[in-house]
């Protein structure tokens, strides 16, 4: 199993993992179909299907152009909302992609219907990968909640941090330095932390992606994952975890309001660039 780590947008990740005996190949939250399709092509293998983790636009808005492009194609996911769904998936429901298993899990919080994606090969010596969407980001999570913090907790402790530790996780942002400046407000001792955002600064200056983290790395430094942790606790001034991990959620939004200020004209223009607003002259 190979994956491709493909950046597109402002900050987003779409992959494209390839079966490397049948040549077959699955994608993950298509973005812009033109690139992964050129990407496909270069790499020589078949587009067969789109797995999708969630229905906001960013991570489902080439989905009906690459449906277009390439008929027959099947786009799965859990929400109905998703873009030219063609199979709906359930939670524990697993597929096979030549030897790639893949188990859903249903990870609700930051949408009701946020599926994650397990992956292995059998008799194989590469770790797991999980592609966890906006469910989970390297040292954060997705804290804008549609759904509620319990579901969230349940989530990410019960589904996502029961997994093999040695399990990769490719998310579905760069997201990763204001993630550890953050966890750094909420453990300011701990070493873990320190280290991570030592080396992502590094990967920022050298325009060098992130992802993956492992999920044994996660549990050292991320705060969503760490809610019956002292110093998280003592933090969020709650003790139940449901709690601790509504209150992260609160002043994760906070610190990023701080951090960068809305700024209308530049979404905008992104909002242009991306092909989600038309001119004067295109109307």
């Amino acid at each position: 199993m190979k994956v491709k780590v493909i950046p597109v947008l402002e900050d987003n990740y779409m992959y494209l993992i390839i079966e490397e005996h049948t040549r077959e190949a699955v994608a993950v939250d298509v973005a812009v179909p033109k690139r992964l399709l050129d990407i496909a092509g270069r790499e020589g293998v078949s587009l067969t299907t789109v797995l999708t983790t969630h229905h906001h636009w960013d991570h489902t808005r080439g989905n009906a152009e690459l449906v277009h492009l390439r008929p027959g194609l099947e786009v799965m996911g859990a929400d109905e909302r998703i873009c030219a769904l063609t199979r709906r998936l359930a939670h524990g429901e697993e597929l096979r992609f030549g030897a790639i298993h893949v188990r859903c899990l249903l990870t609700p919080g930051h949408t009701t219907g946020h599926m994650s994606y397990f992956l292995w090969e059998d008799e194989c010596p590469d770790p797991p990968a999980l592609f966890s969407g906006d469910a989970l980001s390297v040292a954060g999570c997705g804290w804008h909640l549609e759904d509620t913090a319990q579901q969230m907790y349940q989530s990410l402790t019960k589904i996502l941090g029961t997994l093999p530790p040695q399990t990769k996780v490719f998310c579905g942002h760069e997201h990763t330095l204001s993630n550890l400046e953050f966890a750094q407000k909420v453990e300011p001792r701990n070493g873990h932390v320190q280290a991570k955002l030592s080396w992502a600064q590094k990967r920022d200056d050298d325009d060098i992606p992130t992802v993956p983290s492992t999920l044994g790395e996660e549990l050292l430094y991320n705060p969503f994952l760490r809610v019956t942790e002292d110093p998280v606790r003592e933090f969020t001034g709650q003790v139940a975890p449901v709690q601790v991990l509504e209150v992260l959620c609160r002043e994760r939004a906070r610190f990023q309001t701080a951090l960068e200020p809305p700024q209308p004209q530049v979404r905008a223009l992104l909002a242009l660039q991306w092909g989600l607003l038309s001119t004067p002259q295109e109307k």
